[in-house]
C-alpha cells in the first residue's frame, strides 16, 4: 500500500465497486455532465512523505503568535492565565482524556466523580446550589440560560446589555430566532450598562435580563441596582461571570441572581489560539428541573459504599425530544477536569491570591498609560479600554507591537463602532512590572 493511514486496498475498491454495479470509480460520476468536470489536477502541492509533513507543519505552527514566545496583552475572553503543571499530568491519564460521556455508571466511576466535584465547585464559586456536568463553553451557556429563561416564565422577550460579549449576544441571537424570542439589546454609559435604557426596556413580557461582569470592558456591573429591575417584573436575573473576578467578588448567588454562567478558561484550561474551552451553568434551586444537560450525583450502592450517577438527564438524547430542555449533546469533561484540578490546587487562598494579583496588576498597568487615555472611569476587574492617539489605528499598532514581541489589546472597533480607536487591553497575574512598563512604552512609540 502507497499510504500506510489509507488502508484500502485495490481488492477492497473492486469489491467495492462490483457491489454497487460499476466497473470503475470513472462510472460513479456518469450522471454528472462533462461540461461541469473539472479536467486537469487540482493546483496543490504534491504528496509528502511523513518526515516531509511533519516539517511542513511545523513550518506553519511556528507563523503563530502564542503567548510562550509573545507578551500577551489580549483577553476579550482567552486569557494568558498560569495553568499548574499538575493539571496536564491528570488529564493525561489514559482514563480521563479518552472517556466520554459515562453511560455506563458502573464502569465510569472516575470520571463521574471528577464532574461531581466540578459542579460542586462551581456551586461554591458562584453561591449557587446546583451546576451542571459542564457546558460547551461560556457562550453557548448563555444562550441556553435565554432559553431556559423563556421556559420557565413562558414569556418571549430576553433583554441584553450591549457590554456582554459580542460573541454571546450573536449566539443568544442565533438561539432566540429557533425559539421565536424577541432580543432587546440596551447600550451602556461609561463602559456599564445603562440603567435607564434597562428600566425602559424591562416590563412584565420579559423572561430574562442577561448581564456580564466583569463586562466585556473589563467594568463591574451594578447588579445591585440591575437585580430589582428585572425581579419586580417577575423575570429571571442571568449572569454571565469571570469564575477568576469571583476570588474578590461578591458572588452571584448572593447578589439575587437566578441563573449563572460563564467560561472556565481561566481556570486552568490553554488558550489554544481560541478553544476549545468549558463552559459552567449554575441555578437556583427551583430552575434545577430546567438545567440543560445533565448532573451527576453522589449516592450509595447497597452495601453502604459512596457511588456516582447520573442524577438528572434533561437532554435529548435521554428522553423524548419533545421532554428536552436542551439539544446540548456532550458535556466538556475533560476541559472541565482541568478545572477542578485547578481550584483544588490553587484552593480558597490561592483563588483569592490571583485574583488579587489581576485586578492590582492591571490597575498598574492602566495608571502607566498617558492621563486620559483611559476610555471609562468604571472600577474594573482585569481589563480596561484604552483610546489611541487621534488618527491611529488599531490594527496597525497591533502589527508594531507584534514586531516588537508583544500580543496587543482588542480592537473594539470591530464590534463596537462607536469605539474605534479603542483597544481593550488585558492583564493577568502572569505578567511583570517590567513587561508592563515595556508594553506601555512601545504602545505609546506605535499609536504616535
Amino acid at each position: 500500500m502507497k499510504h500506510r493511514y489509507l488502508p484500502m486496498t485495490d481488492r477492497d475498491r473492486a469489491e467495492m465497486l462490483a457491489t454497487v454495479g460499476v466497473n470503475s470509480v470513472e462510472e460513479l460520476f456518469a450522471d454528472i455532465p462533462a461540461s461541469v468536470r473539472y479536467n486537469g489536477v487540482l493546483p496543490i502541492s504534491p504528496a509528502l512523505d511523513e518526515p516531509g509533513m511533519l516539517k511542513h507543519m511545523r513550518r506553519l505552527s511556528d507563523r503563530n503568535a502564542d503567548s510562550d514566545r509573545f507578551t500577551s496583552f489580549l483577553g476579550a475572553g482567552i486569557y494568558d492565565h498560569h495553568i499548574p503543571v499538575v493539571i496536564q499530568h491528570v488529564i493525561s491519564r489514559s482514563e480521563f482524556y479518552t472517556a466520554y460521556t459515562p453511560y455506563q455508571p458502573e464502569i465510569s466511576q472516575g470520571e463521574l466523580q471528577a464532574i461531581f466535584e466540578f459542579q460542586s465547585y462551581i456551586c461554591e464559586l458562584t453561591g449557587m446550589k446546583v451546576a451542571n456536568a459542564s457546558m460547551y463553553d461560556g457562550a453557548t451557556a448563555l444562550a441556553e440560560a435565554a432559553a431556559l429563561a423563556h421556559g420557565a416564565t413562558k414569556r418571549n422577550k430576553i433583554v441584553i446589555s450591549r457590554t456582554v460579549h459580542p460573541e454571546a449576544r450573536e449566539i443568544v441571537r442565533t438561539t432566540a430566532r429557533g425559539l421565536d424570542l424577541e432580543v432587546v439589546e440596551v447600550g451602556f454609559r461609561n463602559g456599564v450598562t445603562d440603567l435607564q435604557q434597562l428600566e425602559n426596556a424591562v416590563d412584565d413580557q420579559t423572561a430574562a435580563v442577561l448581564v456580564q461582569t466583569p463586562n466585556f470592558f473589563g467594568c463591574l456591573e451594578d447588579i445591585r441596582a440591575i437585580e430589582p429591575l428585572i425581579h419586580a417584573q417577575k423575570g429571571l436575573l442571568v449572569m454571565s461571570v469571570n469564575p477568576m473576578s469571583l476570588g474578590l467578588l461578591e458572588s452571584p448567588g448572593k447578589l439575587g441572581a437566578d441563573v449563572v454562567v460563564g467560561d472556565a478558561q481561566p481556570l486552568g484550561i490553554p488558550t489554544s489560539l481560541g478553544g476549545p474551552t468549558c463552559g459552567f451553568f449554575a441555578v437556583s434551586e427551583p430552575l434545577m428541573r430546567r438545567i440543560p444537560g445533565r448532573i451527576v450525583g453522589q449516592t450509595t450502592d447497597r452495601d453502604g459504599k459512596r457511588g456516582y450517577v447520573l442524577t438528572l438527564q434533561a437532554r435529548e438524547q435521554h428522553i423524548r425530544r419533545e421532554k428536552a430542555t436542551s439539544n446540548i449533546c456532550s458535556n466538556q469533561a475533560l476541559l472541565a477536569l482541568c478545572a477542578s484540578v485547578y481550584m483544588s490546587v490553587m484552593g480558597k487562598s490561592g483563588m483569592q491570591e490571583v485574583s488579587l494579583q489581576n485586578m492590582r496588576k492591571a490597575h498598574y498597568a492602566a495608571s502607566q498609560f498617558p492621563a486620559g487615555s483611559q476610555a471609562f472611569s468604571a472600577p474594573f476587574f482585569n481589563e480596561f479600554v484604552v483610546k489611541l492617539p487621534a488618527n491611529a489605528d488599531v490594527k496597525a499598532v497591533n502589527a508594531k507591537l507584534l514586531e516588537a514581541g508583544y500580543i496587543g489589546g482588542y480592537d473594539l472597533g470591530v464590534h463596537y463602532p462607536e469605539l474605534k480607536g479603542h483597544m481593550l487591553v488585558a492583564v493577568t497575574e502572569r505578567r511583570t512590572k517590567k513587561e508592563i512598563e515595556e508594553f506601555v512604552r512601545e504602545w505609546e512609540a506605535c499609536a504616535v
